[in-house]
């Protein structure tokens, strides 16, 4: 399991966990490797693509991938590593000295196809459109003086690679930074997620792997959105907390509800987030009886009197009952409800197993 914390919010006591990435606290004992221990150029630039600009419109995304890799396997070819942040943004901002030196490199090993790769890079940086100077800007948020011994800097914390996950079974957590980085915080939590999605579909596993969550915002993409749809045959799982659904673009609002195959609403949400739950988890067949009272009118004398007298001591008409049963189709749970009806402490929660089996929404005590 992998739990990732809100800013200052750890999720649990330290003796619970194997291993604790603080990022950015100097004490912290283990650091994140930025590229997952992968030795694949390709594969980890499609994972920091995703945490750069994996927010951003889908075109974007592709391009941010290939630019990071038209840098990354040359320097791999180079130097037998990946490059440190602030080393790869300095190839990224077209570095002319970083740049001949890398280039120089690789004529001299006799390495043309890598060398095509990076003259391919360096036609296009700075033309309009270049994805470069985006993902620079994003790769300055984890340049800061706070994060310098952290992703492969040459901290005292030893790397830890979120692929040891899907070997072993192992509690890890991941603090993000305290106030002030927020956006950073952001871009961790979807360079922690990227990771993940890619390192659970490797291997076969007895173990059931899960990440954790604990502030989703901004973290939702739409490539994120159709790996989490396979986490199931993979024996994995996501878990998502999210303040509103208003923090995931509404362009994947469906699809994400669609993916995931447990959800909760808890008590507080608004009828706006109550309606994508209400519209999910649909309606149902009930059975009502509605009774109606009908005046009786009688045809003989007698009878008349009879009722006249009955009126006067009861002070009612006689009446005779009409039961009506039928079936009608009605929401689980309507938007009214979970927005006004869900007492403090108590949620509404949906399951699904792994075999596909439902379990309709409930209201749960979530202090017992």
């Amino acid at each position: 399991m992998v739990a990732v914390s809100a800013a200052g919010s750890p999720l649990g006591a330290d003796d619970a966990f194997d291993v604790i990435v603080r990022i950015g606290d100097p004490s912290s004992v283990h650091d994140l490797d930025p590229y997952a221990e992968s030795d694949d150029p390709d594969e980890a630039a499609a994972i920091l693509a995703e945490a750069l600009a994996g927010d951003l419109d889908t075109a974007g995304a592709r391009g941010a991938a290939t630019t990071l890799a038209q840098l990354l396997g040359p320097f791999r070819a180079v130097h037998g590593r990946f490059p440190t942040l602030p080393e790869l943004r300095e190839l990224l901002e077209g570095e002319e000295g970083a740049l001949t030196a890398l280039r120089e490199a690789l004529s001299a090993s006799g390495d043309d196809v890598m060398r095509r790769e990076l003259d391919a890079r360096a036609r296009q940086t700075g033309t309009p459109g270049d994805p470069g100077r985006t993902l620079a800007d994003r790769l300055a948020l984890l340049n800061r003086p706070v994060f310098a011994d952290f992703f492969g800097g040459g901290g005292p914390g030893r790397p830890f690679s979120l692929r040891a996950v899907a070997h072993h079974p192992l509690r890890v957590r991941i603090d993000l930074p305290e106030r002030g980085h927020e956006e950073a915080g952001r871009l961790i939590t979807r360079l922690v997620l990227a990771q993940f999605l890619a390192v659970v579909r490797e291997s076969r596993r007895a173990h059931f792997a899960c990440l954790v969550l604990d502030d989703a915002t901004g973290t939702v993409t739409a490539e994120s959105v159709r790996r989490i749809q396979r986490l199931r045959s993979q024996n994995a799982g996501v878990l998502l907390a999210l303040r509103t659904v208003a923090d995931v673009p509404e362009a994947l609002h469906g699809p994400l509800y669609g993916a995931v195959g447990c959800r909760m609403a808890f008590s507080g949400v608004t009828t706006w987030d109550g309606n994508r739950f209400a519209q999910t988890w649909g309606t149902e067949w009930v059975e009502t009886t509605e009774v109606a009272k009908h005046t009786v009118f009688a045809d003989q004398p007698m009878t008349r009197a009879l009722h006249a007298l009955r009126k006067l001591v009861t002070g009612r008409a006689v009446t005779t009952d009409a039961v009506t049963v039928r079936q009608v189709e009605r929401e689980r749970w309507s938007a009214s409800e979970l927005a006004h009806s869900v007492p403090a402490g108590h949620a509404v929660l949906s399951l699904t197993d792994v075999k596909g089996e439902h379990a309709p929404p409930l209201l749960v005590d979530l202090r017992e």
